[in-house]
């Protein structure tokens, strides 16, 4: 049986547990508070409370694990340096970690994983470097778009309020194709990469958000005409042609087609 350790155990992460308990992985989720560990027990994975805020100390029995998954919001870089020494004096040496496409600049144009639009200080992108930069263990960053699905309905984002350069396109992901994606990863092992992972379509905001909108039965969003558009549009390519994946959401405006 092989084991995972998921570190943080929230919207992606607890169902990213669940999928490898039916997987037949022995999995180890951890989260901060007591009171989720219960959730975590409900779905047949181990918890753990691991907070890198604070001492990691006691981190030893969950980074004894054939893959690590580092899956949190946290952009604190000293609890990040912290957690790669614990890493480095553990068993485990396959690590994936979960950043974002918000550290592309906006180019006005199509980004690459190789086309150095990173903006160097973003904090996702210097604790990407962190772990890449490693020697003792491996790791695949995958830089997730905007994160879509279940209980995050894009009709629901902007509220009531104007929604801004809605002629810019969108780059959205469904959690069934993050948890796919690394599916696809873990099991053809595919280490040492970084992915961008988006959905096929870009949609402008005007289009997208007022077709998430009356999915929900709610009015056309009002949008803000004024200032000038600045947006990306996350290329996909490498993902699908390194790990032959083909997203199950890959059409934006169909997500919430009945």
């Amino acid at each position: 049986m092989k084991t995972i350790s998921i570190l943080g155990s929230g919207w992606l992460g607890l169902p990213l547990a669940e999928h490898f308990v039916q997987q037949g992985y022995a999995v180890k989720a951890s989260t901060r508070s007591i009171g989720r560990s219960k959730d975590i027990e409900a779905i047949g994975a181990k918890p753990f409370i691991v907070d890198v805020d604070q001492s990691l100390a006691k981190i030893g029995e969950f980074l004894d694990t054939d893959v690590l998954l580092v899956n949190i919001t946290s952009k604190n870089i000293e609890g990040y340096y912290r957690l790669i020494n614990e890493i480095e004096k553990a068993l485990v040496r396959k690590v994936i970690y979960v950043s974002s496409t918000s550290v592309y600049k906006n180019t006005n144009g199509l980004v690459t994983e190789a086309a150095g639009a990173e903006i160097k200080v973003n904090p996702f992108f210097q604790i990407e470097k962190l772990f890449w930069s490693n020697n003792i263990f491996q790791t695949t960053v995958i830089r997730f778009a905007g994160l879509i699905g279940y209980k995050r309905h894009p009709g629901r984002f902007f509220g009531e309020r104007k929604i801004p350069q809605p002629d810019a396109p969108v780059n959205l992901i469904h959690r069934d194709d993050c948890v796919a994606i690394i599916d696809t990863i873990i099991k053809r092992k595919i280490w040492g990469e970084v992915f961008n992972a988006c959905a096929d379509t870009h949609p402008s905001k005007r289009e997208f958000y007022s077709y998430a909108r009356q999915s929900l039965g709610l009015p056309v969003p009002e949008f803000d005409n004024s200032g000038k558009a600045e947006y990306k549009i996350i290329n996909n390519e490498k993902i699908k042609r390194l790990l032959g994946y083909r997203f199950q959401y890959f059409d934006l405006m169909t997500v919430y087609d009945d």
